[in-house]
């Protein structure tokens, strides 16, 4: 076993051979959108996410589905599965199999199996100092998915968020073998500063986080600054860091954000200076949307300081 539960990682590793690994992770959801084929999308790319950020390549998934029965029409779970084969299609996953449940709340996800050489395995907690931080997606996902839910928004006002969910994190992670990449992970349930967290607790590391590099949705921003529609996860996962966290000329309001929980949120990744900015330039070519470079690593304190 190369790597377990015993830390943080986005996955389980089993090496086979001195060539192959396997990769192995789990992910399934409560409905964050209306739309069932966007639901089934949105949580497949949530769980194939965790096999990209340890630099793996997915090849198979199994399907989890919990729904109450009798109380849901038959079409809304075709279509909730049909939302996650065409999105592993896209992944050229193949989905083996899987299982359902009765149970009092809809519920799907899947469990999704990879492979790597080891000697290109990602972890979140290898970062050194004078890396650069980059971030491949906003933040701020939770507010608005939850603005959803209460009535406060639809589909339409959030489309770029729900394309955003939609968007793999293959593109970057297939990059990572051209690059000096130290470290990875995905910023998903616990924010971006729970994740960043993970990548330094214990260590002899200070991380610096620029909150005028972060990309955050601009309709996100003024619920922030309300208080309004903010997930109870964001709350717990503040908690559980912030004897650790130094907001430095930061209004307290932006812990909203940097606390938030992301679905199928974009991959932080700590990367040395001089191999930053090339990695860059090449995803500007590839990939969607741009690439921030939002922080970096240092010697120090373990602790994570929030600056303007």
């Amino acid at each position: 076993m190369l790597v377990n539960s015993s830390g943080s990682d986005d996955a389980g590793v089993y090496l086979l051979n001195s060539d192959t690994a396997l990769v192995q992770t789990t992910d399934f959801f409560t409905p964050i959108v209306d739309d069932p084929y966007l639901f089934g999308q949105i949580a497949a790319a949530n769980a194939v996410s965790d096999i990209y950020a340890m630099g793996a390549r997915p090849l198979t998934a199994l399907n989890i589905l919990c729904f109450p029965d009798g109380q849901l029409d038959e079409n809304a779970l075709q279509h909730i599965l049909a939302g996650g084969i065409d999105k592993m299609n896209e992944a050229d996953v193949f989905i083996i199999g899987g299982h359902s449940i009765s149970d009092k709340e809809l519920k799907y996800g899947m469990a999704v199996t990879g492979i790597i050489n080891p000697a290109h395995l990602k972890l979140n907690c290898t970062a050194q100092p004078g890396d650069q931080l980059l971030l491949t997606k906003p933040i701020g996902a939770g507010i608005l998915t939850t603005a959803l839910k209460d009535g406060i928004l639809n589909e339409d006002n959030i489309s770029d968020v729900i394309s955003n969910m939609l968007l793999l994190n293959r593109i970057a992670a297939e990059h990572f073998t051209r690059f000096a990449v130290n470290a990875c992970t995905d910023v998903t349930g616990y924010g971006l500063l729970g994740h960043l967290w993970e990548m330094i607790a214990g260590l002899s590391l200070t991380a610096y986080i620029n909150v005028d590099k972060i990309p955050f949705y601009e309709k996100a921003v003024p619920f922030a600054r309300q208080g309004e529609h903010i997930p109870g996860g964001t709350i717990a996962n503040y908690n559980f860091i912030k004897d650790h966290i130094h907001l430095e000329k930061t209004d307290l309001w932006i812990t909203n954000l940097l606390f938030d929980p992301q679905t199928s949120g974009g991959l932080l990744i700590s990367i040395p200076e001089h191999e930053a900015v090339q990695f860059i330039k090449t995803l500007d070519n590839t990939y969607p949307l741009p690439v921030r470079r939002i922080g970096e690593i240092r010697q120090g304190e373990n602790k994570i300081i929030v600056r303007r």
